[in-house]
Parts: structure tokens; sequence; C-alpha cells
């Protein structure tokens, strides 16, 4: 995930971990995404928050001789990462851009492709950037995106508490991260209108489906990680204590095996 302006997680090393088990979470949706895109073994993809590299990784290994991947993202240390995943992947052309993506700078040229995973809700009005780089592209560019939802599945947790079932880690997860970003001038649900954002900036054949994600131990080690990335930041802001994100911490690992998701996603795809 791009660090810009509003990113509230970590984009460290250690973040490269979380991001890693966010790959692994969401493999499935991923590869529907580059099935969707129909890339090539020649494509010259743009990735935008390319992060520590596991959409990187994937794309990578559907690229052929005369192939390239542009990997995008404000921080070094996670390029690094990406690069060394890519590393005898494939013979295509890997070329790192350290680069705010909203600026959408020369490293868009000459792309056939440009998708990003679990970016836009990191973007400030990601909608004006939809619609800049609409204008950016040459047409018939294939354009998607994966991008999280966590409010939908507050629906099923609100109901299932209701009927006496202890969901509270799961509720108050959605709560923080809905919150942190709020407070941030972020969307954490830009997905819900991805499609309609890019068919009014003029996209066609623009296509949304909403996918559930496993409830697993991936999950719980992910929403576990996201507190240790962000405890001084909820103290700073007075959400929540470092004592009760550990509580959280622990209410999370000592959900029973079958609990409902914390999340879903949206993945949107076009031509520009």
């Amino acid at each position: 995930m791009e660090q810009v302006q509003g990113y509230v997680l970590g984009h460290d090393a250690h973040a490269g971990r979380r991001l890693a088990v966010q790959d692994a979470h969401f493999a499935e949706v991923s590869e529907r995404l580059l099935d969707a895109l129909a890339i090539r073994s020649q494509d010259h993809v743009v990735e935008l928050g390319c992060g520590a590299g596991g959409l990187s990784r994937r794309i990578f290994r559907r690229l052929g001789i005369g192939g390239t991947l542009v990997s995008v993202d404000r921080t070094p240390g996670l390029l690094e990462q990406a690069a060394a995943l890519v590393v005898d992947t494939g013979p295509a052309n890997f070329s790192p851009i350290a680069a705010d993506l909203t600026e959408l700078g020369p490293w868009l040229d000459g792309a056939t492709v440009v998708l990003g995973r679990a970016v836009l809700h990191h973007v400030p009005m990601a909608e004006i950037f939809i619609g800049r780089l609409k204008q950016r592209l040459k047409p018939g560019t294939r354009v998607g995106f994966i991008e999280p939802d966590f409010r939908s599945v507050l629906g099923r947790i609100a109901v299932l508490e209701a009927q006496g079932h202890d969901l509270e880690p799961l509720r108050e997860w959605a709560i923080v991260i809905n919150t942190l970003y709020q407070i941030n001038r972020i969307s954490p649900d830009v997905g819900a209108t991805l499609g309609r954002t890019m068919e009014l900036a003029g996209f066609q054949q623009v296509k949304s489906d909403w996918q559930e994600c496993k409830s697993d131990s991936l999950m719980i080690e992910n929403l576990v990680m996201f507190y240790d990335e962000v405890r001084d930041r909820l103290g700073s802001l007075g959400l929540m204590t470092s004592d009760q994100v550990t509580r959280q911490q622990q209410l999370l690992k000592a959900l029973p095996e079958g609990s409902p998701a914390a999340w879903a996603s949206f993945r949107v795809t076009g031509i520009a």
C-alpha cells in the first residue's frame, strides 16, 4: 500500500510482514483481478502502491520476455522487499519506482495495464485521483483495483451479537479502523462506489464484484498486526489506550474457529 498523505498504517520493514499476510489472504481475489485484466506476456503493467511486492510477484509470473512491470511506492524499504520477491520469478523487466502515485508521473507512460490493491482507500479524495488517472491514460488501457470493505459485514456481526454471540473484538476492530481513516480524511469504503466513480470518469466496460474474505488464522494475524502498527496513534488520538489495544488483541486470538469474516473486498475493472 502506498504511503501518501493521510496514510494511517505502518510502512516500515515490520509492516512488510502484515502486507505478506494480506497477500496470502487476498490470494484468490488477486488472481481473479489479474484474470479479469487478461494480462498478456508482453504487457507493460504499472502497479500503484506495490508495498512489499506480494501482488507484484503475482503479476510478474504472468509476464514474459518483452513484458514490463513498473511498481510504484513511496517507501524505498518496501520497494526493496518487492524487488527481492520478484527476482528470478520470470524473464520480464522489473522497474521499482519511488514516487507519490498521486502525482501520476512519467512512469505511467506506455502502460497497457494499470492496477492497484488496497491503495485507493489511502488516497485523500480518491475519486478525484480516478478522474485524473483516466485523463492521463491512453485509450484502451485496462485498469483494475481491489479495495477492502470494512463496513458491510458489520450488518451480520450486529445480528449475531444480538443473538448472543460474543464478537466484540471484530466489532471494535471495524469501528477503530473506520474511525481512524475518517479522522485522517481518507475513505475506508471507497470500493463501494468505485464502479460508479469509474463510469462517471469515462471508463468503459466497468465491472464490479464483491467477495467476502476468509475467516481464518491469517485474518486474525492481520487484525492483531494492525493494532501493533497503530497502537501509539490510537493512544494519541484518545481512541484506545495501550492496555485496551492489548485486550482487543487477546480477544481476537481467543475467537473460536468459524467466527465471521472481519471484512470483504471489491474488485473493479474498466478500460480507459
